[in-house]
């Protein structure tokens, strides 16, 4: 099938969707894979919808970091690094770890505090206050830091940092590991490991800061064990990785692939106290899974950050003390029923404006005076998802505003906010493609829409603008078995980048609804063979999916959506996590 040519013929489903099912290509190369590695035909389907061929699939099925890690070396800077690092701990010198206060930035500096900790060489981890300090490092910060450390690392920050890093240069070295875009010009630091800064030519583009500080101590091991020394050892610490890397929302492929597939397998052992203590407080009774690092977790970790004290994540994930874990964590899970809160009041405030907007508009722009910094990148997420718009979100205070921006593909963020700083729109700002962080004055508020609108009508003229539904195949209720669901996670992990397999159950007569709670809907639909299914909808009420299929029992849909497996009291079955569906035989 041709991405002109709709699945089912669906071309404008009822979220606006238009179905795309597997290329010629596609089915040709899932052809080869089955018969080849002699697996179904619905794995092949998706190993070949994920980019593998022929010759790949098998080695795709079990990622090895020994086959996928490239020679850290290849990373510019990464040398000077080494050899600065291997010199502060011969040297027993002060080492401080400037970190962002997202999910990365703490999994960053647990990582490589508890690593140096191993090393024999103790370190203080400094995480900004976001309302204070807001973003990155501040002259003010660095040189505190400065006056008792003899090199700064900043990780999952630092590469527009040129002011800060210049103040402190001449007592203090400064390296920064970070995967932010970087302008054309590098701060004075001593290194700048980043597989985004202009001049790199790696293709490791798509890693998180705390895959680039394992990369990092990948290089320092093998620089000690040439000098006979036995390092710290690594492998356990993957768990941090996974969880940075899916939390962070970065594409789940090549090396990412392996850090998370080998990362979840640390998980299982349950050996970091305080992720174990954060996942009993949650009520995870299964090994720990994608979702819950993306949605339970993550959000739990990242809430210190955005509400409350930045650094408890950093602290929850290096501490061995299960005392001090289940303090954190009770914290951190108060943070973020409040962080709810917030988000639901500016999230209201917000999609008033946006009502308000021009239908014609390229992109989202909502602001307001006083609205929380923590919230506004979910709130930007949420609009995103809603207009599948580029949309930024401002918090103004008085005459200066912080905003937070998502993009849509096609878009880089990162590159857009950068020229608009050059042009003297944005005071400041960062990020990369899909995301990004801005500072504005109230003057240059409307300006910079205007710009930046400018721009995204520009780049959407090139673009193909139908939102796209990938779909791997058709299912019928009688198919979907558990059996299934495990033979497709050997083509896993899923996440962003590489999409969880979605089928269409085609006509199927809805027999069951149930609300849960205010926005969720229960679903139970069927086939003509009186096969019938079970599907959970989230958030089916902020669209119409909800009501449409609450006011339409005994009616036929063509159904989308994922398999999962729903474990209750012991039990276990199918569920389809419906997530669009078009009324059969309407295009």
């Amino acid at each position: 099938m041709h991405e002109s040519e709709s699945f089912l013929g669906v071309k404008k489903s009822l979220l606006g969707n238009f179905w795309v099912g597997p290329s010629s290509d596609q089915e040709r190369t899932a052809e080869g894979i089955m018969q080849k590695l002699e697996v179904p035909l619905q794995l092949a389907q998706v190993l070949s919808r994920l980019g593998t061929s022929i010759d790949t699939a098998e080695q795709f099925l079990d990622p090895k970091l020994r086959n996928l890690m490239p020679d850290p070396s290849s990373l510019r800077d990464m040398d000077k690094a080494v050899s600065r690092v291997i010199q502060a701990i011969n040297k027993n010198q002060n080492i401080a770890i400037f970190a962002d206060y997202d999910v990365d930035g703490a999994s960053s500096a647990a990582l490589l505090s508890t690593w140096l900790s191993e090393a024999g060489c103790d370190s203080y981890v400094y995480v900004p206050d976001r309302i204070s300090e807001g973003y990155g490092p501040t002259i003010e910060a660095f040189k505190k830091l400065a006056i008792n450390h003899q090199l700064i690392i900043c990780v999952d920050c630092g590469t527009l940092s040129h002011d800060p890093i210049k103040e402190v240069i001449q007592t203090t070295d400064v390296i920064v590991i970070d995967h932010h875009q970087g302008s054309e010009i590098l701060p004075q630091a001593l290194a700048v490991v980043n597989p985004n800064r202009q001049d790199e030519t790696s293709t490791l583009t798509y890693l998180c800061a705390t895959g680039v500080v394992f990369m990092l101590l990948v290089a320092i091991n093998r620089a000690l064990i040439k000098e006979s020394k036995k390092p710290p050892e690594l492998m356990s610490k993957l768990d941090l990785v996974a969880l940075a890397t899916i939390a962070d929302v970065v594409p789940i492929v090549g090396l990412n692939r392996a850090f998370v597939k080998q990362g979840l397998k640390i998980m299982k052992l349950r050996n970091r106290v305080g992720l174990k203590v954060l996942s009993d407080i949650s009520h995870i009774n299964s090994p720990i899974s994608v979702y819950h690092l993306g949605f339970i977790l993550g959000p739990k970790i990242n809430a210190g950050g955005r509400v409350g004290k930045a650094n408890l994540g950093s602290l929850l994930l290096s501490t061995d003390n299960e005392s001090e874990a289940q303090i954190l964590a009770k914290e951190l899970e108060d943070l973020n029923q409040e962080r709810k809160n917030i988000e639901s009041f500016v999230l209201e405030q917000a999609l008033k404006q946006v009502e308000t907007q021009a239908s014609d508009s390229p992109i989202t722009w909502a602001y307001g005076d006083g609205w929380h910094p923590g919230v506004l990148g979910i709130v930007a997420s949420r609009l995103k998802e809603k207009t599948n718009l580029p949309s930024f979100v401002i918090s103004f205070d008085g005459q200066q505003g912080k905003g937070s921006g998502r993009s849509v593909p096609g878009i880089d963020l990162g590159s857009l906010v950068q020229r608009l700083v050059l042009e003297g729109l944005l005071e400041k700002g960062g990020g990369h493609s899909m995301a990004a962080g801005i500072s504005i004055s109230r003057e240059q508020n409307e300006k910079a829409l205007k710009r930046i609108s400018s721009l995204i009508i520009d780049k959407f003229s090139q673009l193909d603008r139908r939102t796209k539904y990938f779909i791997d195949g058709l299912l019928t209720p009688k198919a979907a078995k558990i059996d299934l669901i495990h033979l497709l996670e050997a083509a896993g992990p899923f996440g962003s980048g590489a999409p969880q397999p979605r089928y269409v159950f085609p006509d199927q007569t809805i027999y069951f609804t149930k609300r849960v709670g205010n926005d969720h809907l229960k679903v139970t639909f069927g086939d003509s063979n009186k096969s019938k299914i079970e599907a959970i909808c989230f958030r089916a009420f902020s669209s119409s999916i909800g009501s449409t299929l609450e006011n339409n029992l005994g009616k036929k849909f063509h159904i989308a959506g994922c398999l999962e497996i729903n474990s209750w009291k012991g039990q276990q079955r199918v569920q389809v996590k419906l997530e669009d569906l078009s009324p059969s035989g309407e295009k």
